[in-house]
């Protein structure tokens, strides 16, 4: 079995972040799904699971319907979908996430 490890770095880390936030800030939240697409393109391209490199394929287009879906359940359950949305959010990333 063959080593797995992250190689991002942290210089990476912080001006990605810094540009989720803009995008985050500029669009009041409506390009939301491109940062979060952005930030886990950049996680799977760093990571490697025995021997093999990740990739991320999913985007910001693909996960807007979602988005919406889940923000609308959570306004109408009074935020008790919230509790869901980590664990869709995870299944939607993984989904996403292949071998290279």
């Amino acid at each position: 079995m063959k080593e797995s490890y992250f190689d991002g770095g942290i210089l990476d880390y912080i001006g990605y972040s810094i540009l989720v936030a803009i995008i985050f800030g500029h669009t009041l939240g409506i390009a939301t799904p491109w940062a979060v697409c952005m930030m886990q393109n950049w996680e799977t391209k760093h990571t490697v699971v025995d021997g093999q490199h990740l990739y991320f394929d999913g985007t910001g287009a693909q996960l807007f319907g979602y988005w919406i879906k889940w923000f609308l359940l959570t306004i109408i359950t009074f935020g008790i979908y919230g509790f869901w949305l980590k664990i869709k959010m995870e299944q939607w990333n993984v989904k996403h996430i292949h071998h290279v």
